[in-house]
């Protein structure tokens, strides 16, 4: 059996190929891409498909090959991108970040307001890139805890 991938989904600019970077030890430079992007551990949904409800059906289909979905919200920026129960459409748990956790700290509520909306369940992640902050939980949890 083939190894499954963490699919990371959220708006634009929120972190997203950020983090996949950081998961697959890839410190090339960002650029923003129409197309999903498979990487040897994640699977990066560009902003346009949760932008667009009719795109949904591509994240779906994606989705077949993840062990996990990760749902960003920008704390920084927590704007509603995301369709009520959206995190009900897939058939793998479900992680909810909370990235930028660094930035407007105000905003937290707002962020897991956000996710419970969208039916994510907890535990929420809150991590920050630049600090490092949360990704070794995080990692351990979709790495260590949950590996297939």
């Amino acid at each position: 059996m083939r190894r499954k991938r963490v699919m990371v989904v959220g708006p634009t600019n929120c972190g997203k190929t950020t983090l996949v970077n950081t998961f697959n030890n890839n410190n090339g430079s960002l650029r923003k891409t129409p197309d999903l992007m498979y990487g040897a551990k994640t699977i990066d949904v560009p902003a346009s498909y949760i932008e667009n409800a009719w795109m949904y059906k591509h994240i779906i289909a994606a989705a077949q090959d993840a062990s996990h979905v990760l749902i960003l919200v920008d704390q920084s920026r927590p704007i509603e991108v995301y369709s009520p129960g959206f995190a009900k459409i897939f058939h793998c748990p479900v992680v909810g970040i909370i990235s930028k956790c660094d930035l407007k700290p105000d905003n937290e509520e707002v962020c897991i307001k956000q996710l419970k909306r969208m039916g994510v369940l907890e535990p929420y992640f809150k991590v920050s890139i630049p600090r490092g902050l949360g990704l070794e939980a995080l990692e351990k949890y979709l790495f260590e805890n949950h590996d297939e």
